[in-house]
């Protein structure tokens, strides 16, 4: 996968931490719609939608839709859509299936994954490669983790790691609370909480804000290596 199509498919992941509900962690979710506008380094790069859905009781569809725009169709024509398929189990997510296609019609890239947690195995395949791991209370996919930040922050705890599967690995992301900063947005001013996230070997950081009186969605996003920031992300339109 080239480094554009890399840096793509996290954002689209990113993005689908667009979590909306505004009542308790342990009530319902609600449906919702989101876009958001990237620009990466420097650039218009395209938008991001995110749509939850509700496939019957405590069971959910979570998909984002990544669209490049200008130049970066030239790399990025098709687009790349991640799904989320998940329970919930004590209020918090647990995967069923995750599929990522990056919109071309070789399926050289794409994964997809199924966690099987009676036989505690998640089995699959990652870009060809044969995926086959144990499964770990609380591991998360690539977009359900985002999903399992929020409810954390709703149910007011403060999550410091949480462990997902990326392609055929599990790997751990550390997450530091940065205060909190009033932001003006697409949906008005508000106050919001930073959070950063970084694996404990990387020098990669992305940080996050949320905006606690629309259910912790979060309102803008940057990723930096070092002092060099790669991209950011900004809510366009939200709707429930």
């Amino acid at each position: 996968m080239s480094r554009p199509q890399k840096t793509w498919t996290w954002l689209a992941a990113l993005a689908a931490s667009a979590l909306i509900p505004t009542a308790p962690a342990q009530e319902p979710l609600k449906p919702f719609t989101a876009a958001y506008e990237v620009v990466y380094r420097g650039m218009n790069a395209g938008t991001t939608t995110l749509e939850l859905t509700s496939e019957g009781p405590d069971r959910w569809r979570y998909v984002s839709k990544a669209n490049a725009r200008g130049i970066f169709r030239l790399v990025l024509s098709g687009e790349i859509r991640q799904t989320s398929q998940f329970t919930l189990t004590d209020g918090a997510p647990r995967p069923l299936r995750y599929v990522a296609d990056d919109g071309t019609e070789d399926v050289k890239r794409d994964i997809r994954l199924d966690f099987d947690w009676k036989a505690g195995r998640v089995r699959g395949t990652a870009e060809t490669k044969p995926v086959d791991l144990p499964l770990r209370e609380g591991l998360q996919d690539g977009m359900s983790v985002q999903i399992a930040l929020i409810r954390a922050l709703l149910a007011g705890e403060r999550p410091r790691r949480f462990f997902l599967i990326d392609k055929d690995e599990v790997k751990e992301f550390v997450y530091d609370p940065e205060g909190s900063l009033r932001l003006k947005t697409a949906v008005g001013e508000l106050e919001t909480l930073a959070y950063s996230s970084h694996r404990p070997t990387s020098d990669r950081v992305t940080r996050v804000w949320y905006a606690p009186s629309l259910g912790y969605t979060p309102v803008k996003a940057e990723r930096r290596r070092g002092d060099k920031l790669e991209w950011t992300m900004q809510l366009k339109s939200l709707q429930r």
